[in-house]
């Protein structure tokens, strides 16, 4: 069967490109400023901001892969994201108003005031390796489906779909961003309710018959309920969500971005509530699609099937059952949601370079103007590395891609979810204790990652599941910094709004403090 795209896919799909293109020209005029590039002034309903996390959080990846280990196993991957309503409500009650005081620009602002340079910069340039690294993977990923349909190499896929994003998103700035991730959000469901609609209309039991299957077959398993943290049993997987989503809504740039973008602390609570509300049933469908690919499969064998990889049996349905035309909106749905999370990463990774590494040290002896051109500029070159990274995944074996994923996640992924939850919820630990339990966690981090690469004897190793490396650094982290500040003492600093044991006493002047182009020195 001739899998090409058909000429009302293409056009569905250039369509789609168009519009992202066209609201990157619109929004290009009206960036006169690091605030508007880098927040939009501020001025972004609920509802704009919350459609914007679904976007910039639903990768391309999610699309493919969620359906594809539904497909091949279970359910037992959804428990990652089950716990996502007791992160949102602590994000709303105590994450938001924390970073909405101020009018802060980066998350990693709010280190800065809370310990001092060193976990300020550590953050930065972690949260900018591991984007670096995340964005590459995703460019190469999506690459690969659209490799599929396309019949082109792999390398112009990565390069073409790049320079695509790279031109809206140095241009429109963080309005462009998430009026795209608006559109692509909006796309992305549509896409899904699509792929799904058309199963069940296929299927002659519909709806009963995928139920009725795929619980004979286990398929709606969550995996063991046993109390083993070295499988992946649902309390296992549980568990690591609950770190995953604490670690997101707490010090991820690309989320708080948009908690600050938003018009008002209520509005930003509002985006989270429906972010929130909508991205679990959203996480629930993928599965369930890839349930019903199953079960469609057992239906109307194909033997085509069995030559194609997992990730590629949905792009193979698509194309090969779903209309031309509507097969292309879904094929632009997984085009969508690549570009979302790569728009996002490249404007965050502006951002915090501007605010963080560049502006704290050259102040106001440049121009805003000149931080704007900068923000382009490193724009810019955030996209030629991701192209490149994308190009050098093309070239490596999955294993490697793994393994260099795992390396820099091992050296710099670190401890920012103990920095950050050691900063909200006490008052003890002062910049000192944190620098030095900061220091000797990328120490332990780097010596379980390199355990688990087999690069230490292993008489040497602890024997640690991957699983746990993230949690065991951020709680050796939390407690030698909490234990450091019994000898080193208490923070010197001025912690008014800074902990969830001093907000209150700020609440007054929060919308009274100067922006970021007038403040950005008192920040260390």
């Amino acid at each position: 069967m001739d899998l090409t795209l058909r000429p009302l896919d293409i056009a569905a799909i250039v369509a789609y490109l168009v519009a992202m293109i066209g609201i990157g020209i619109y929004f290009s005029r009206r960036n006169n400023s690091t605030e508007e590039y880098f927040v939009g002034n501020r001025s972004f309903s609920g509802w704009v901001i919350g459609l914007s996390m679904l976007g910039t959080i639903v990768s391309s990846a999610t699309f493919l892969a969620l359906p594809a280990a539904a497909y091949v196993l279970d359910w037992r991957q959804l428990a990652v994201n089950l716990v996502l309503p007791l992160i949102a409500v602590l994000a709303v009650l105590v994450f938001i108003p924390f970073f909405r005081r101020g009018k802060l620009t980066s998350a990693f602002e709010y280190l800065g005031m809370r310990y001092g340079t060193l976990p300020r910069i550590y953050g930065t340039i972690s949260f900018i390796l591991l984007q670096l690294i995340r964005m590459a993977q995703i460019l190469f990923l999506v690459s690969i489906p659209v490799q599929f349909l396309t019949g082109l190499p792999i390398e112009v896929v990565v390069i073409v779909a790049g320079i695509f994003i790279a031109f809206y998103t140095i241009a429109g700035g963080i309005e462009a961003v998430v009026w795209t991730d608006v559109v692509q959000a909006i796309v992305l469901m549509a896409g899904c309710l699509l792929c799904f609609t058309y199963i069940v209309m296929d299927l002659p039991g519909g709806v009963t018959q995928i139920i009725e299957t795929g619980a004979a077959e286990n398929k709606f398993s969550l995996g063991s309920f046993q109390w083993n943290l070295n499988e992946r049993t649902f309390w296992t997987v549980a568990i690591l969500g609950v770190i995953n989503w604490l670690a997101i809504y707490s010090g991820d740039q690309n989320m708080v971005q948009r908690y600050l973008a938003a018009r008002s602390t209520h509005e930003a609570r509002k985006a989270t509530i429906i972010y929130s509300a909508i991205a679990l049933p959203m996480w629930t469908m993928f599965f369930f699609i890839g349930t019903a690919l199953f079960v469609y499969y057992q239906a109307f064998p194909d033997p085509a099937i069995a030559s194609l990889e997992t990730d590629q049996v949905l792009p193979y349905f698509i194309l090969s059952r779903i209309p031309a035309g509507l097969a292309g909106l879904i094929i632009a749905a997984v085009m969508a949601a690549a570009m979302s999370s790569l728009d996002s990463g490249i404007n965050s990774i502006s951002t915090v370079t501007v605010v963080d590494l560049l502006r704290p040290y050259l102040g106001d002896e440049y121009s805003d103007r000149f931080y704007l051109r900068v923000a382009r500029t490193v724009a810019a070159l955030v996209s030629v590395l991701v192209v490149s990274g994308g190009i050098l995944f093309s070239s490596i074996a999955k294993e490697s891609m793994n393994d260099i994923s795992l390396i820099v996640t091992s050296l710099f992924g670190g401890c920012l979810m103990g920095l950050f939850m050691m900063g909200f919820f006490t008052r003890r630990v002062n910049g000192t204790a944190a620098s030095v339990a900061m220091l000797l966690a990328i120490v332990f981090n780097a010596y379980l990652g390199f355990s688990l690469l087999g690069w230490v004897p292993h008489q040497w190793t602890l024997g640690i599941h991957s699983y746990w490396i993230g949690p065991l650094v951020n709680l050796l982290f939390a407690v030698l910094a909490y234990l450091l500040s019994f000898v080193i003492g208490t923070s010197s600093r001025d912690l008014t709004g800074l902990t969830v044991w001093t907000l209150e006493k700020s609440g007054r002047r929060v919308e009274a403090l100067p922006p970021i182009s007038s403040s950005v020195r008192t920040l260390e």
